[in-house]
C-alpha cells in the first residue's frame, strides 16, 4: 500500500493518540499546576508526531530518516519526564504504565521504520523528480 498522506501512518497516528494522553494526564491537579513539566512533556510529545509528519512531507528517504530520528528521541524525552511525573507523584503508576508503554512502542515502530527506509529503493518524490529532470 502506498502512503500518499502522513496522517495515513500507523506510528503517527499512535504519536497522536500519545500527545492527547499527554494533554489529559497533564491537564489535571498538580500537575496542571508544574508549568515546566507540563510544558516540556507536551513539547516532547507533539514533537514527535509533527517530525513524523514534516519528515514526510519532506519528500525524501534521507530527510525523513532524519525527521524519525528526531521523533524518536522525543519519544525517549515523553518517557524520561513520565519518571519525572511518576516520582513526584504528578501521575499514577497505572498512568505511566499505560503512558510509557504506548511511548516505548512508538519509539520501536519508528526504529522500525527507519530500518525499512534505509533499505528501500524508493527514494522520495524529490529523488524521482530530480531523476526525471536529469534524464535518468
Amino acid at each position: 500500500m502506498k502512503i500518499t498522506r502522513f496522517e495515513e501512518i500507523e506510528v503517527w497516528k499512535k504519536a497522536r493518540e500519545l500527545t492527547r494522553l499527554i494533554y489529559q494526564a497533564s491537564a489535571d491537579g498538580t500537575f496542571s499546576k508544574d508549568f515546566g513539566l507540563r510544558d516540556q512533556i507536551r513539547r516532547a510529545a507533539v514533537s514527535v508526531m509533527s517530525n513524523i509528519a514534516e519528515g514526510f512531507e519532506r519528500d525524501g528517504n534521507k530527510e525523513f530518516i532524519q525527521f524519525l530520528s528526531i521523533a524518536k528521541g522525543s519519544s525517549g524525552e515523553v518517557r524520561a519526564q513520565l519518571y519525572v511525573a511518576l516520582d513526584t507523584g504528578l501521575i499514577s503508576i497505572e498512568q505511566f504504565k499505560k503512558l510509557h508503554a504506548l511511548s516505548e512502542e512508538i519509539s520501536r515502530m519508528i526504529g522500525g521504520f527507519i530500518r525499512y527506509l534505509r533499505q528501500s529503493e524508493f527514494r522520495g518524490r524529490k529523488m524521482k523528480n530530480n531523476n526525471l529532470e536529469s534524464g535518468t
